[in-house]
């Protein structure tokens, strides 16, 4: 693998670089409900030196009734100052998963204009599994000015994503698995119907990572989209059951060279859960 510092960086790179005095390490370990995991305690319990956690759920618009949507700008800023993280950092981002949530707060970032920013290739369990420095106290932070740019483009509400199921002129490519885009099997969440937006592909976050959760390489990458039938030569809309993994396919695009994608926030959980809005099954 490449090591990119805006994209992805592995195990190696990472421990050259921990003692860098810009680098911030963020854990952003998130579990669904029905895991049995908790990924603060867990923080707590051992994290990569000088790793500060990023909350998915609280770092958010809690305006809104859907799950972890995109913070505004102004609480971003008010969360990462309070943990240290500012302008001229490189920030390098990882989850107790290997690669799950890790991509999802890479996208947010992104969002908010930041790009020297990457996700750890494996996450904490490679990090783990090399016998490398784990530790247990919370960092010593100093308060480091940010200013963002929001970055419009990189998100897509409702409106937009149903102009483009409609129109075709953006793809729309689904993370969830293949029985969950089928409408086969029954919503995690309650309340939501089940299937698939209009027009939509399927490529399984799953298959595009290896059985230790790093990143497959670009080729493997490239062909994953092209056999679900995406054709690379238009925009890439990324959706999902909450806008967690659409941002592991956000990342995926961003590695093999395709430059306008963006995540729908609200993904499933909000497609799914207006009946106005058509689902197709099979």
């Amino acid at each position: 693998m490449q090591d990119d510092p805006k994209t992805l960086v592995s195990t190696d790179w990472l421990a050259a670089h921990l003692k860098d005095p810009d680098l911030r390490v963020l854990d952003a370990s998130w579990y669904l409900p029905d895991s049995g995991r908790n990924a603060r305690a867990e923080y707590a319990t051992g994290h990569i030196p000088g790793a500060r956690f990023f909350d998915i759920d609280e770092i958010a618009d809690q305006r809104s009734p859907l799950p972890h949507m995109a913070p505004p700008p102004e609480k971003f800023i008010s969360r990462l100052r309070a943990m240290g993280i500012g302008d001229g950092h490189q920030v390098v981002i990882y989850d107790g998963a290997g690669l799950l949530s890790a991509p999802r707060v890479w996208w947010t970032f992104r969002l908010m204009g930041k790009t020297d920013v990457a996700v750890l290739d494996g996450g904490l369990p490679k990090w783990r599994a090399e016998g490398r420095e784990i530790e247990d106290m919370d960092p010593i932070v100093r308060d480091r000015h940010m200013t963002v740019q929001r970055q419009a483009g990189l998100v897509k509400d409702v409106t937009q994503v149903a102009a483009a199921s409609k129109l075709g002129d953006w793809e729309i490519v689904d993370a969830r698995s293949p029985a969950r885009f089928r409408g086969e099997v029954a919503e995690p969440r309650p309340g939501l119907r089940a299937g698939h937006i209009p027009g939509s592909k399927n490529v399984f976050y799953q298959d595009l990572l290896n059985a230790n959760g790093t990143m497959k390489d670009v080729a493997t990458l490239r062909a994953a989209f092209e056999a679900a039938g995406v054709d690379l030569a238009k925009p890439v809309i990324s959706s999902c059951g909450s806008g967690i993994t659409a941002a592991i396919l956000d990342l995926a695009l961003e590695r093999i060279g395709h430059r306008s994608h963006a995540v729908y926030d609200g993904s499933w959980a909000e497609w799914g859960m207006y009946g106005d809005l058509k689902v197709v099954k099979g």
